[in-house]
């Protein structure tokens, strides 16, 4: 059922004589013969449910949609963290938000001066009604900062990492270099990464995010990354990997990350740096090992060398 079909039968409820439609249909139709900008109204909300849930969409969403109001699917267990974190405090606001609706509603209800003229005092003061909110907000933070504290710590520790790429951020563009890999001639894998112009894309590339040097990282390993600047204050964030870490300059910080799929996610400065701040998108993709191996091959004239890293040829025997 295509969204012409669907305006087809919209304009026939409109046009069609009362009397060949059932008692449910009347009001529809007078609501939608009032004026032409309620048939696009309707027109525009069926292809939303028809776009968003009738039609089954098997690719993950790794970069951000018009009119996205929630989260990119995960990449990460840090992300995966982020979120059921996000669905549990989101239960305790909803709990707050009913409780606290219904104790308004009910006192405007009773306490209205149609249905009693005095009210006594003891209806609404009392040590008991103080005491339960006053401990009961204390117990929902409580239950909120366990969950909190453990998965910030998490996040914070970054224990033996197989892999160390250093983002450095310009004015506007990001430098990468792969530290842990050099040729014989000690170099190691240095690039930039600009963002592709309108001019230049390519179908299937997204407008603002696509780059002309993408990361290439493997999946299933654990990823550190220093995160530095080199003239302003930036700030190194990939959404669906649950990353966003400051760049500042003259100080470098740490995060880690283990992507758990295959696929290119997208990312964007997220610190005001200036006229071209836009400028500065990030694309991280995620391969196989096999395929890392021959990315980090071909980007060196002799076959990397792996430096301070001794968990990596057990992760590649293991593989």
């Amino acid at each position: 059922m295509g969204l012409d079909s669907i305006y087809g039968f919209l304009l026939l409820l409109v046009k069609s004589p009362l009397s060949f439609k059932p008692r449910g249909f009347i009001s529809l139709r007078l609501f939608l013969s009032t004026s032409k900008g309620s048939l696009i109204f309707i027109t525009n909300m069926l292809r939303f449910l028809f776009n968003t849930i009738i039609t089954v969409k098997v690719a993950c969403n790794d970069a951000p949609q018009p009119w996205q109001i929630g989260f990119q699917d995960g990449g990460s267990t840090s992300f995966e963290g982020i979120v059921e974190l996000h669905d549990q405090i989101m239960f305790y606001l909803i709990v707050i938000l009913l409780g606290v609706g219904w104790m308004l509603s009910s006192t405007i209800r009773k306490f209205h001066s149609y249905h009693n003229q005095i009210v006594h005092k003891y209806h609404n003061h009392g040590t008991l009604i103080e005491l339960i909110w006053t401990i009961t907000p204390a117990l929902v933070l409580i239950a909120i900062a366990f969950p909190s504290f453990k998965l910030l710590y998490l996040l914070d520790e970054v224990i033996d990492p197989v892999i160390t790429v250093k983002a450095i951020g310009n004015q506007w563009f990001w430098s990468y270099e792969y530290s842990d890999y050099v040729n014989d001639t000690g170099e190691t894998i240095e690039f930039d990464s600009y963002m592709v112009p309108d001019s230049e894309l390519e179908p299937g590339q997204l407008r603002l995010l696509e780059v002309d040097n993408r990361v290439i990282l493997p999946v299933d390993t654990h990823i550190r990354f220093i995160v530095t600047a080199r003239d302003v204050i930036h700030s190194f964030a990939v959404p669906s990997l649950g990353i966003k870490l400051d760049a500042l300059p003259g100080r470098l910080n740490q995060t880690s990350v283990i992507i758990n799929r295959e696929g290119v996610f997208y990312g964007q400065c997220s610190e005001l740096c200036g006229i071209l701040h836009y400028a500065m998108p990030i694309v991280i993709q995620s391969v196989s090992l096999d395929k890392y191996l021959a990315f980090i091959s071909s980007s060196q004239n002799s076959p990397p060398q792996i430096l301070h890293c001794p968990s990596v040829p057990s992760v590649l025997s293991n593989s």
